[in-house]
């Protein structure tokens, strides 16, 4: 009895755990999103600029910065050099999250930004969702959990000669 309520907690707790995840993916696209719109708001000068001295090449007017005899706008270059980095970064980042949910899950486990993903993970709150899309998430991952901890125990439990009878027991040392 107590193993089938054993189960019927693990199985409860992935599913709470699986239906995190579409509203954590959903999180963190959403940052990377205001991320990316606000570093074009702070480009919208300099793109202006370059646009009417440079066809548009933010990278020439960073180059003709770096270029200038002129102390502070060599030092400028360096700082708007990073925002044009940092905009092509977040632009990168919002087109991997655009992809399909399993492009998404992939990206986030092995390629996403660090910083970002901390401050995701700080702003989270613990939500249930009743899309299909979590319902989905949290049935697949409380079958995985269920699966591998009871074969886990069961896997302990061969190790260890339980479930077996005496008479299995002694047959099979004699």
């Amino acid at each position: 009895m107590f193993r089938s309520y054993l189960r019927l907690a693990l199985f409860a707790l992935g599913l709470l755990v699986g239906v995190q995840v579409p509203g954590f993916i959903d999180d963190y696209s959403k940052r990377v999103e205001a991320h990316r719109i606000e570093s074009e708001q702070g480009l919208k000068g300099f793109r202006e600029t370059a646009k009417r001295f440079f066809k548009g090449d933010l990278v020439a007017l960073v180059g003709h910065y770096q270029a200038s005899a002129d102390p502070v706008m060599r030092s400028d270059a360096q700082s708007l050099g990073t925002l044009v980095e940092r905009s092509a970064f977040l632009e990168r980042e919002s087109k991997a999250m655009q992809g399909p949910w399993y492009g998404q899950v992939w990206h986030l486990a092995t390629a996403a930004d660090h910083e970002l993903m901390e401050e995701t993970l700080t702003a989270y709150r613990y939500q249930v969702l009743l899309a299909p899309e979590a319902i989905a998430w949290g049935i697949a991952c409380a079958m995985l959990l269920a699966w591998l901890l009871e074969s886990l125990a069961l896997l302990v439990g061969m190790l260890f000669g339980a479930g077996r009878s005496q008479k299995v027991q002694q047959r099979h040392w004699r």
